[in-house]
């Protein structure tokens, strides 16, 4: 999945599949995550997709669970795509959720995965989010590629909002 997003190096990728496998192992210790598999009738992997409990903060109503169903690491095999494979790994996930008495299942959609997600009745979210610079072990700032600042927004430079007295 990683390498066809294609961003990374080769050293890279190999280090965070060793953190991923780590993460993984301590995750499913703890009962939080859980991986289907979807293979061919010769019993090769068509493709894989994975549902972790990630803790949650005590909110009010029906979302107050002390863990969110979040969909994760969907990757279908190229001979596999456009057969339905990730659409039954998803509704497989989604039913677990839903099995398990929640009320929510989120997921970040690459741009190939967008449309399956979607015809699930899956919908965009408010979520925004900034990219940081990333300290150097040397301890100075190095902005990553992406970053331009902006006049209007700097990280640390937003007003508090005036309270209206309602929580």
């Amino acid at each position: 999945m990683w390498r066809e997003i294609g961003r990374w190096s080769e050293a890279e990728l190999d280090r965070a599949d060793l953190a991923y496998a780590r993460w993984v192992r301590r995750e499913l210790a703890a009962q939080r995550f859980l991986a289907l598999i979807v293979e061919d009738r010769a019993h090769r992997p068509a493709g894989s997709g994975a549902l972790w409990f990630a803790p949650a903060q005590p909110r009010p109503g029906r979302l107050a669970r002390p863990a969110m169903p979040y969909i994760l690491s969907m990757y279908t095999e190229p001979a596999f795509r456009r057969r339905g494979v990730a659409s039954r790994l998803v509704e497989g996930l989604v039913g677990i959720a839903q099995r398990r008495g929640y009320g929510r299942v989120t997921l970040h959609a690459s741009r190939a995965g967008r449309s399956v997600y979607e015809r699930l009745g899956f919908e965009g979210t408010n979520e925004m989010r900034i990219e940081l610079p990333v300290r150097r072990a040397s301890g100075r700032r190095a902005a990553p590629a992406s970053a331009r600042p902006s006049p209007r927004a700097r990280p640390g430079s937003a007003r508090r909002p005036k309270r209206s007295g309602r929580r």
